[in-house]
């Protein structure tokens, strides 16, 4: 009995002495219940919307202030016209807009009803029919407070109009987030094994006193998984033009550069991850598990960002795939150039020489 609890004894200690297995062990269902608790939601909240007021009047300016009081809504602007609000739009700066006719006080009283214009990105269906059904019982509500004792209530009818996406159709959301997902999971995945097979086969000693410079066989290792993701970036687009039917209103030249860049992220990223790692299972667990959870959870696929709270935003920030979600999302549906992407083309190119940067790094250690 002494000899088997020594036994127990010596795992316990081989445990702490690896960090990384106790992370996994007591670290990782942490992290992600955490996430799952916060992450997973459906609700909409503080959504900036713009507005144009028309009729500047008690009655507007009290609609404004009550939907800015809501959970729901930040108020982000007011705008003079349409164009500057649908400006707004294409940038990303909002994700709502309310227009309030001229007017809007005196019509309410004196017919007894007037309407209001409600403006959705619908490039996202889901949170704009929330956004729609979270506006509409803002107004409502302040309709039949404005009409309290009448006999007849006053109504405020809302009229919708979706930008990008009237039909609603799902595929529009979900195109981006697979392009987004796929590319990073099979380029990171697949490079993650690359150096580490090498190891494990024994043949990395010859790479190790070959002349060739570490960043040449880095290279060279990434450029055969490159080839082969302009096919997966060209068969995603083809399916989702001639199969889902969702169009590429933007420049398709812009697209398919962004989609380039976003895999030689995930190529340096898969990279690096080999070369930190000793084995191929840990360079697989890490390149599922550490990437898959936060490409759904944290890049805006699935979730909006803006429900979580404020440290998982900023988290977000660090995941590859929500930078190329928004710039697929605003090329592809909102039909926009680069003008209006070039920040997150910029992130992109940032995490790719950080990333290839720290490969090479690593890699030179173990040449040390």
């Amino acid at each position: 009995m002494k000899q088997f609890i020594n036994f127990i004894k010596k795992e316990f200690i081989h445990i702490f002495r690896d960090r990384r297995t106790l992370f996994i062990l007591i670290g990782m269902p942490m992290v992600q219940i955490l996430i799952f608790g916060f992450a997973l939601t459906n609700e909409v909240k503080n959504s900036r919307f713009g507005y144009i007021d028309l009729s500047h009047d008690e009655l507007s300016q009290r609609l404004v202030a009550e939907m800015d009081a809501s959970n729901y809504f930040e108020a982000a602007a007011e705008f003079a016209d349409r164009d500057e609000m649908e400006g707004a739009f294409r940038k990303g700066r909002i994700s709502f807009g309310l227009v309030i006719p001229d007017d809007f006080s005196g019509s309410f009283h004196s017919t007894g009803g007037t309407k209001v214009q409600l403006i959705a990105d619908a490039s996202d269906p889901n949170i704009a029919n929330t956004l729609v059904n979270y506006a509409t019982a803002v107004i409502q509500d302040m309709a039949a407070g404005a009409s309290q004792g009448l006999q007849i209530p006053y109504v405020i009818r809302p009229e919708t109009r979706m930008l990008y996406n009237p039909q609603l159709q799902g595929a529009y959301n979900f195109v981006p987030g697979v392009m987004a997902m796929v590319l990073l999971l099979v380029c990171t995945m697949m490079t993650a094994l690359t150096i580490v097979r090498e190891k494990e086969n024994g043949t990395m000693e010859v790479l190790l006193v070959s002349p060739v410079k570490p960043i040449k066989i880095i290279t060279a290792k990434a450029v055969p998984y490159l080839l082969l993701s302009f096919f997966n970036i060209t068969s995603i687009l083809l399916l989702s033009v001639f199969v889902l039917n969702v169009p590429i209103r933007g420049s398709l030249v812009l697209l398919f550069s962004e989609s380039v860049l976003f895999t030689l992220v995930s190529l340096s990223l898969g990279l690096l991850i080999s070369s930190a790692t000793a084995s191929q299972t840990a360079a697989m667990f890490i390149s599922l598990v550490g990437m898959f959870l936060p490409t759904v959870m944290l890049s805006g696929f699935m979730f909006p960002i803006e429900n979580m709270p404020l440290p998982l935003q900023i988290i977000s920030n660090l995941v590859p795939a929500k930078w190329f979600y928004i710039i697929v999302r605003s090329v592809m549906i909102k039909g926009t150039g680069l003008a209006i992407v070039w920040k997150e083309t910029l992130i992109l190119l940032a995490m790719l020489l950080f990333f290839m940067g720290m490969a090479i790094k690593k890699f030179k250690l173990r040449l040390a």
